[in-house]
């Protein structure tokens, strides 16, 4: 799918899950190993820079390795015994102790984990910038007056600076979450056939501690060979930044429609056009974040149905894993990196924001008109008063405005200047700027 990768992925996160960076992380792990073991004295000394000298992807034969892989279930399996062919070469006695008293899995996980440190080191940089622009975005129009929408419709006046708050707030969340989610998640995996490290004997867990400190991992208090909540919370994380992602990119491409045209998308060569259209400015990052946003809670429904694994060792669920992973991380890489990139280039049209709030003749008014007359005749009675007005507003083509000023109960109780006020978009925002403020203070405090 080469002709579609540079739409949906990020080029930095493909390299991170490529095919060779797969065998390069596991070849990492099998040096990290033997290095541990030569330290800790399971293994000569001379073992380990003599595996280590040949723990290097570009040294493999991958077609030999994947169609073995075919064979074997386990890509960890063909890779040892060509790293063990490549070393017995120059050190047959060294090629003794390849991958000693390890299992299989326990590569084929630390070399995962390690291409998630990797990945998340990508993500964190694109979260950070998005923030950034988020920051700026939220600061310029924090009193900018635009219509609120509910259930799609016309609802009150709040600013362009509190819902671009809102989306902040949420990516704000998720930069902790992943923050949080290194923390179990970036944990060495070693535990031997079943989890005991028994080949090791007595000095298993002094490997571990050495082999975790050769990767710069967290050593887990214990193998985690099909107790998979790890890898399902990378998944499900990204897949709540996917969400809010698409919710910020729906959002987009509502206010970039013709009839509202509040929002744009940067323009740029080739970019948005249509083949037959001239005229046609579409919202072409928006559509691949709500494509990934469409995509990705399926694979995390994947992720966290692997989950049920067999005893000591998965059979088939964990294989499940292997492709879905990288490929949340894709499509995720992807959308983040599209909207860090477009955020700090959106054309906003705050004229036209405050124009579309009279679209429905100052009906969007009618709660701020219903406070402040139910302070005099009750919040019932005013309700209804203003449902009537509404009413002839709607039939009548008039402005509420208008309407108000003819209506009795209304004009005994609120002069003229009273009224105007109740129409200007700025008296009705409630806490609006405060909630910006808090937001942006918190992020800038990250």
């Amino acid at each position: 799918m080469a002709l579609l990768d540079p739409l949906f992925g990020f080029a930095a996160m493909g390299e991170v899950f490529t095919d060779a960076a797969r065998l390069q992380r596991m070849l990492d792990f099998e040096a990290a190993l033997a290095r541990a073991e030569a330290r800790c004295g399971v293994i000569p000394s001379g073992a380990a820079p003599a595996i280590a000298l040949k723990c290097k992807a570009e040294l493999l034969d991958v077609n030999a390795l994947a169609a073995a892989t075919a064979a074997s279930l386990n890509p960890a399996i063909p890779l040892v015994k060509q790293l063990t062919a490549l070393v017995a070469k120059d050190n047959p006695e060294a090629a003794r102790f390849v991958h000693w008293g390890a299992t299989s899995q326990d590569a084929n996980d630390t070399g995962l984990v390690l291409q998630i440190r990797q990945a998340l080191d990508i993500l964190e940089t694109d979260l950070a910038t998005l923030c950034t622009g988020l920051v700026q975005l939220a600061q310029k129009h924090r009193s900018a007056p635009i219509a609120g929408r509910t259930l799609m419709q016309h609802a009150l006046p709040t600013t362009f600076g509190v819902k671009v708050a809102a989306w902040l707030d949420a990516m704000n969340r998720h930069r902790e979450r992943l923050a949080e989610c290194r923390i179990r998640v970036l944990v060495v995996q070693f535990g031997g056939a079943v989890g005991t490290l028994a080949a090791l004997g007595e000095k298993g867990l002094q490997v571990a501690e050495a082999l975790a400190a050769e990767l710069h991992l967290a050593l887990p208090t214990m193998p985690w060979h099909t107790e998979r909540d790890r890898v399902a919370e990378v998944a499900t994380t990204l897949g709540l930044c996917t969400g809010t992602l698409g919710k910020i990119a729906r959002d987009i491409s509502l206010h970039m429609q013709t009839e509202i045209s509040e929002v744009f998308e940067p323009v740029g060569e080739g970019r948005g056009g249509s083949s037959t259209m001239p005229h046609k400015r579409n919202p072409v990052s928006a559509a691949i974040m709500l494509s990934a946003a469409t995509r990705v809670p399926g694979l995390v429904s994947t992720m966290l149905s692997a989950m049920v694994q067999e005893d000591e060792r998965g059979l088939g669920d964990w294989h499940a894993e292997w492709e879905t992973l990288p490929e949340i991380f894709r499509l995720t890489a992807g959308a983040l990196h599209q909207m860090a990139t477009i955020v700090p280039h959106l054309e906003i049209d705050a004229a036209r924001m405050r124009r579309n709030l009279d679209a429905t003749q100052g009906l969007i008014f009618a709660e701020a008109v219903t406070m402040t007359i139910g302070t005099h005749i009750g919040k019932s009675s005013a309700h209804a008063l203003m449902e009537e007005a509404s009413r002839q507003t709607r039939e009548s083509g008039k402005h509420l405005r208008e309407v108000l000023a003819q209506t009795r109960a209304v004009t005994e109780r609120l002069t003229s200047a009273e009224l105007d006020r109740l129409f200007d978009p700025e008296n009705y925002q409630g806490v609006a700027e405060e909630l910006v403020d808090r937001v942006i203070n918190a992020s800038l405090k990250r």
